[in-house]
């Protein structure tokens, strides 16, 4: 450490690098830019829309317009409500599954890591029984079984098989800091496990952590739109995958009812794409050998 600057400065120095080249990366922006766009459409979009998605509101099939921006279904739904609808549900399913996943991943992998001996064996078991589970069949089962589904039960259903992979990779890295000397020293001055962890190995990780929870988020979003799509989505609300589902099963495709199907199928790929830019420019931001190429 170099004189006369204390760890907190080096703390706040490295952030502020980091935040410095973030903003300065265009996939990061480009990234967060449209995750965020989508977000608030999603969050304020159905405070504007006075139509219930799934109100039959005018003509069937209509084309978009100034008065149905989206267009109507072959029901004559409002597209636009549902697509803010579905937004908001979608990023839901995904924060929540996603949040879920990361807190079990966490809290197994740290304990894991950190603890070692009977309890690293046991966790580690656990880890590997729910990694090789299917986990699109068992959700598929669960779904199915579910006579009343809600975008709150899917997303926690989801959370609950994600986190076997950020497990065992907290586990790993945790494996390799619990005997760095500042963790010994922490030990010595009697810290208590948790806060050993909170305070000393969570902090170095940080970046690592981060890019997860991105990654997680993703996978949920993407996990409900599959369910959503073979049929086993909420039953008691709208979500991008819900409206790609019933666009396919009345033939919106051949009858050329693009706008039904498009908007929400060109979000998810906007929201699961965006992130992933996100991620790989983010790597750049945290890694510097990446960064100066």
């Amino acid at each position: 450490m170099t004189a006369g600057i204390t760890p907190d400065a080096e703390v706040i120095g490295e952030r502020g690098e980091h935040l410095y080249f973030a903003l300065r990366n265009p996939k990061v922006v480009i990234g967060l830019t449209v995750v965020t766009a989508l977000l608030l459409l999603g969050v304020f979009g159905p405070f504007f829309v006075s139509a219930d998605p799934n109100e039959y509101i005018g003509p069937k099939s209509t084309a978009p317009s100034g008065e149905y921006w989206l267009g109507t279904t072959y029901f004559g739904q409002d597209v636009f409500a549902q697509f803010v609808h579905g937004l908001r549900s979608s990023y839901v399913v995904g924060g929540l599954g996603g949040g879920i996943a990361f807190v079990i991943g966490l809290s197994v992998g740290f304990t894991a890591g950190y603890r070692g001996g009977i309890v690293d064996e046991l966790l580690n078991m656990l880890t590997n029984v729910v990694l090789v589970l299917p986990a699109l069949a068992v959700l598929i089962v669960i779904s199915s079984y579910l006579e009343v589904r809600g975008v709150i039960a899917q997303g926690i259903i989801i959370g609950l098989f994600s986190w076997p992979w950020v497990a065992r990779a907290v586990r790993a890295q945790s494996l390799t800091l619990r005997n760095r000397d500042y963790v010994d020293l922490a030990r010595l001055t009697g810290k208590r496990a948790p806060q050993i962890i909170l305070k000393e190995i969570m902090p170095n990780m940080a970046s690592y952590l981060l890019m997860t929870v991105i990654l997680l988020f993703g996978g949920a979003i993407l996990f409900a739109a599959m369910l959503d799509f073979i049929g086993l989505g909420p039953t008691d609300a709208v979500s991008l995958g819900t409206m790609m589902q019933q666009s396919m099963a009345w033939s919106s495709l051949h009858l050329g009812l693009w706008w039904w199907f498009v908007p929400p199928g060109m979000a998810i790929t906007a929201i699961v794409g965006s992130l992933y830019i996100t991620n790989v420019g983010l790597d750049e931001v945290f890694n510097p050998k990446l960064r100066e190429m």
